[in-house]
C-alpha cells in the first residue's frame, strides 16, 4: 500500500536528490550570494540558504516515505544501480527499505530543525558560510550512509561525516574544543582503518561488495574464520562510532565542547550510523561471526548501560560540579547500550527493539541537547550546581515552559510508558530473555537482569536532574533566613554575582531589574525571570516532542516498517 502512487523513476530521483542535494547546497553556500538574495545581512542570507536546502531535503524525504510501498517494507525500493569502478566491481547502488527509511527521515528532520534554530540563533564563531556548508556536508554523508547498498560506498559515506563534525567542534565549540575535536577524529579514524580491512576482506573473499547480494547469501560464501575476523574488524569501527563501552571516552568530551547544533546532530544521527552498520552489514553478511561475538557484545552493552548511569549519578550529585551536557552525553552511552544488547540477541524482537530505540534516542536526546543549550545560553553555564542555585528558584519559577519541556524530555529519556523511550528498551529486554538459537540463554537472561537494573539507575539520575534544575536546591538557610538576609542571598545567586555593578554598588542581572532594595527597583526577594521559550525555539523543538509522544502511543507505525525487513534480514534474504 502506498499513500500516493509515485512511479519508480521518480522515487529513484527523489532518493538521489536527498543524498546529493545537501552536497550541492554546501558548495553553493561557499559561493558569493547573488545580489538579489543578499538582503541586509549576508550572514542571515547564508543561514537562510541552509534552511532552504535542508527544508527541500526534508520535503523530498517525506514524499519518498509517502510513495514507499508499506505493504512490502522488506523490499528494497527507489533503487539505483550504476557502474562506478568496473575494475573493482564498485557500483553506485542506492535503495531504501523499512530499516533505512526511518533513519533517513530522522536525519532530514533533525538537520532541518538545526538549520531553523541556527537561523534565529547563529552559533558564536567564524563566518556562518563555513558553518552552513559543514552542516550540509554532514547531512549528505549521513543520508548516504543509510541509503547506499555497496560496502565501499558505505565506508566512504561513513567517513565523510568525520571532517565536518571535527570542524564544527573545533571552530564553533566551547571550552577545550581543540582537545575534544582531536580526540573525536583520532578515535573514529583509528576505528575506521580497522573497519576498512574487514570490508576489504569480505569483498575479496566473496567477490562482491554488493550488500544486498551478500545479505541474500547470508554468509554461505564465507568461511567461519573469515566471518569471525570480519566481524571483529568491522565491529571495532562501528563500536567506536556507536559508542560502545569502553570505546566511548571521546563522546563526553565531544558533546561538552560541541555547539548546540553539533551535539544534536552527533547524538541524533551520527551515533546511529554505528548501530545501523551492525544491523545492515554484520547480522546478515556474517551471521556465524556475529554468533561468536554476540555474548561479548551483549556483555559490553550491559556494562555500558550501568557505567553510563553511574557516571550520570556521580555528575548529578550536589557539589560534584557536573556539567549537564556531559551528563546527557554519558546517558547516551547507556541508551546505546540497549541498542547493542538488542542487536546481540540476533532475534527479530531484539533487533526491532534496537531500531526503535535508535529512533527514540534520536528524538529524545536531540530535544535534550536543544534544551540544555538553551539553558546554558540563559545562565551562561551548564554547571549543575550553578543551575540548581541556592534559593529554590530554578526553571519552574523562572522559565516555567522551558522547565516543563526539560522535565518532559527527561521523563521520556528514562523510558516512561506511553513515550518513545519505553518500547525500545522493553523489546530489547524481551529479546535478551529468549536469544537466538545457539546463544546461551542463562547468560542473556543475566544480561537482561543487568539491563533492567540499568533502567532503574536511569530513572534515578534523570529524576535528580529534574529536581535540581527545574525545582532548585531547597536548603534550610534559604527557607528559614530572616527578611534582612534577602539581599545577601540575592547577591549570592550566580546571576547576581555575574551582573554588572551600578555606581551605588548595586547589581543588575544582565541589564535587567536590579536586585537591591533601593527605591524604584524590584524587591530583593523577587527572583529575576529568564526568557522563556522563544518562537524559533518552539518551532525547532515542538516536532521532536510531538513525535516522542506519537511513537510512544502508536509504536506500530515504526514497527510495521522495521519488522518485515528485520525478519527478511535475519532469514538470509528470504521473506
Amino acid at each position: 500500500m502506498t499513500v500516493i502512487d509515485i512511479s519508480a523513476s521518480v522515487m529513484q530521483f527523489l532518493l538521489a536528490f536527498v543524498v546529493v542535494a545537501p552536497l550541492l547546497g554546501a558548495v553553493a553556500a561557499l559561493l558569493p550570494a547573488p545580489p538579489g538574495l543578499k538582503g541586509k545581512n549576508p550572514d542571515q542570507a547564508v543561514l537562510r540558504h541552509g534552511v532552504t536546502v535542508t527544508g527541500a531535503v526534508l520535503i523530498a524525504t517525506i514524499v519518498l516515505a509517502v510513495g514507499f510501498d508499506h505493504d512490502h517494507p522488506a523490499t528494497m525500493q527507489a533503487t539505483t544501480d550504476i557502474s562506478w569502478i568496473p575494475a573493482l566491481d564498485v557500483r553506485i547502488q542506492l535503495g531504501i527499505d523499512g530499516i533505512s527509511l526511518p533513519l533517513l527521515l530522522l536525519t532530514a528532520l533533525l538537520t532541518f530543525l538545526c538549520a531553523l534554530y541556527s537561523y534565529s540563533k547563529p552559533p558564536a564563531g567564524p563566518s556562518p558560510k563555513a558553518f552552513v556548508a559543514l552542516v550540509l556536508v554532514l547531512e549528505s554523508g549521513t543520508l548516504a550512509t543509510f541509503a547506499v547498498l555497496d560496502l565501499l560506498l558505505f565506508f566512504l559515506a561513513f567517513e565523510m561525516v568525520l571532517i565536518p563534525m571535527y570542524f564544527l567542534i573545533a571552530r564553533w565549540g566551547g571550552g577545550q574544543r581543540q582537545a575534544a575535536a582531536w580526540k573525536f577524529i583520532l578515535y573514529t579514524l583509528l576505528g575506521s582503518v580497522v573497519m576498512l580491512l574487514g570490508i576489504l576482506l569480505i569483498g575479496l573473499k566473496s567477490g562482491t561488495f554488493d550488500m544486498v547480494a551478500l545479505a541474500t547469501d547470508n554468509g554461505r560464501g564465507l568461511t567461519t574464520s573469515v566471518q569471525v575476523i570480519a566481524v571483529l574488524a568491522i565491529g571495532v569501527g562501528l563500536a567506536v562510532k556507536t559508542p560502545m563501552w569502553p570505546l566511548h571516552s571521546w563522546l563526553p568530551d565531544a558533546h561538552t565542547a560541541a555547539p548546540t547544533v553539533g551535539s544534536v546532530l552527533l547524538a541524533g544521527v551520527l551515533l546511529k550510523m554505528g548501530t545501523y552498520g551492525f544491523v545492515r552489514i554484520l547480522l546478515p553478511i556474517a551471521p556465524d561471526g556475529m554468533r561468536t561475538f554476540a555474548p561479548y557484545l551483549a556483555a559490553f552493552a550491559v556494562v555500558g548501560i550501568v557505567y553510563g548511569s553511574l557516571a550520570c549519578l556521580a555528575l548529578a550529585r550536589t557539589g560534584a560540579k557536573g556539567d549537564l551536557k556531559r551528563l546527557i552525553a554519558y546517558s547516551s552511552v547507556g541508551h546505546m547500550g540497549f541498542v547493542l544488547l538488542g542487536i546481540a540477541t540476533m532475534t527479530p524482537t531484539g533487533v526491532n527493539g534496537a531500531l526503535f530505540a535508535n529512533i527514540a534516542h534520536g528524538l529524545i536526546t536531540g530535544l535534550l541537547f536543544f534544551l540544555v543549550g538553551a539553558v546554558k545560553d540563559r545562565y551562561g553555564t551548564a554547571d549543575l550546581d550553578t543551575l540548581a542555585g541556592a534559593t529554590g528558584a530554578a526553571l519552574y519559577g523562572r522559565a516555567p515552559r522551558l522547565g516543563a519541556l526539560l522535565a518532559f524530555a527527561a521523563i521520556a529519556s528514562l523510558g516512561l510508558p506511553g513515550l518513545a523511550g519505553f518500547w525500545g528498551e522493553m523489546l530489547t529486554l524481551f529479546g535478551a530473555y529468549s536469544p537466538a538459537e545457539g546463544l546461551s540463554r542463562p547468560a542473556f537472561r543475566t544480561f537482561m537482569a543487568i539491563g533492567a537494573f540499568g533502567t532503574l539507575l536511569t530513572a534515578a539520575y534523570m529524576l535528580i536532574v529534574v529536581r535540581r534544575v527545574c525545582m532548585g536546591e531547597h536548603t534550610p538557610h534559604s527557607r528559614l533566613s530572616p527578611p534582612d538576609d534577602r539581599a545577601e542571598q540575592a547577591a549570592d545567586t550566580p546571576q547576581a554575582a555575574d551582573a554588572p555593578q551600578a555606581a551605588d554598588g548595586t547589581k543588575a542581572a544582565d541589564g535587567g531589574p536590579q536586585l537591591s532594595g533601593a527605591a524604584g527597583t524590584r524587591p530583593a526577594a523577587t527572583t529575576p525571570q529568564l526568557a522563556d521559550i522563544q518562537t524559533y525555539e518552539a518551532a525547532a523543538w515542538t516536532p521532536l516532542a510531538a513525535l516522542t509522544v506519537l511513537a510512544g502511543l502508536w509504536p506500530a507505525v515504526l514497527l510495521g516498517l522495521t519488522d518485515p525487513a528485520v525478519q527478511k534480514l535475519l532469514a538470509g534474504g528470504k521473506s
